[in-house]
């Protein structure tokens, strides 16, 4: 094993890890803002992808198919979100029903095809494999726009509104905020980014493919959870909105140093969704943990107090 191949492939981590946070931000928006189990990120992120890939062998801009890919993303979270709102279906069971409803609407999307190539070499691509500084750049900028935009959008009435609807749903309809459209539209946003990411995803790689969103809530929930428990650890209270953001990003990152540290190791690749598994159910129990050790050091310094 030779380290100067794990330092050589650490910066192609990083720009998985960049496009794949921008699916993270999607997945934060509705697992820590709206508190909703939202599994429809699997099937919008190969949408995302399916549609990019088609406009842009049709003739369309790079640019101009993200920006479809986008709104098809919002489209599907919308779907979602009225099947959970409309018709009473729980959040779980609705996104799983797009899931799999995507899936068709994918292949038909790519024309029956499990997948489609995009050769960086005949379109002009936003980013590449290929081109490792410029998707770092171009991802970096885009990262750095969407954290903006939700930090601002977050903080109006309307954001709010979402965030508290998320925090408290009895509370928010008590003070007139209509939650099922507070549900509606974050699910739509979320899934707009995580198509979003889809569609950079594909130029990256160079395909889309029908199953390139498999375990990608996985992928989202680890990002979210070691960012969240290694910003915690780094800044603690201090950290407000956009800190908690762009944690979400590096823990993105992070994943995928981790994956790349994996496969530098040898280990078998038929392990890493199992590693996966592993490390979201470590961060998960992080913060449980640390709480139930701190309560118990202030009950034990209680009885102490009284004992004395």
């Amino acid at each position: 094993m030779d380290i100067g191949v794990l330092f050589s492939a650490l910066p192609g981590n990083i720009a998985q890890g960049l496009i794949w946070g921008i699916m993270a931000l999607g997945v934060f928006l509705t697992y820590k803002i709206l508190n909703f189990a939202d599994l429809t990120v699997d099937g919008s992120i190969a949408t995302g992808g399916a549609v990019t890939v088609v406009l842009i062998i049709s003739g369309w801009s790079a640019p101009a198919a993200l920006a479809v890919a986008f709104a098809a993303g919002v489209l599907a979270g919308l779907l979602t979100g009225l099947l959970h709102t409309m018709l009473g279906i729980p959040d779980i069971l609705a996104g799983i029903l797009l899931q799999i409803a995507l899936y068709s609407i994918n292949l038909n999307i790519m024309g029956g095809a499990a997948n489609m190539a995009l050769s960086v070499t005949q379109y002009n691509l936003l980013v590449s494999l290929r081109y490792i500084p410029k998707t770092l750049l171009v991802t970096g900028v885009i990262i750095l726009v969407l954290i903006s935009l939700m930090y601002w959008y977050f903080g109006t009435e309307q954001g709010s509104a979402i965030r508290a609807t998320g925090t408290n749903p009895a509370m928010s309809r008590a003070q007139g905020i209509n939650i099922d459209s507070m549900k509606v539209l974050a699910l739509a946003l979320s899934n707009g980014f995580v198509a979003l990411s889809g569609g950079i995803l594909a130029q990256y790689q160079g395909f889309s493919d029908i199953n390139m969103g498999r375990g990608a809530i996985v992928i989202g929930l680890a990002a979210v959870i070691i960012g969240e428990v290694i910003g915690n650890a780094l800044v603690g209270k201090r950290m407000n909105f956009s800190i908690r953001l762009l944690f979400v990003v590096v823990g993105a990152i992070l994943y995928y140093i981790a994956i790349g540290v994996v496969l530098w190791l040898r280990m078998p690749t038929n392990n890493l969704k199992l590693f996966t598994a592993i490390i979201v159910a470590v961060f998960l129990a992080v913060p449980y943990l640390k709480e139930k050790a701190n309560n118990s050091f202030a009950k034990a310094g209680r009885r102490g107090n009284k004992i004395s």
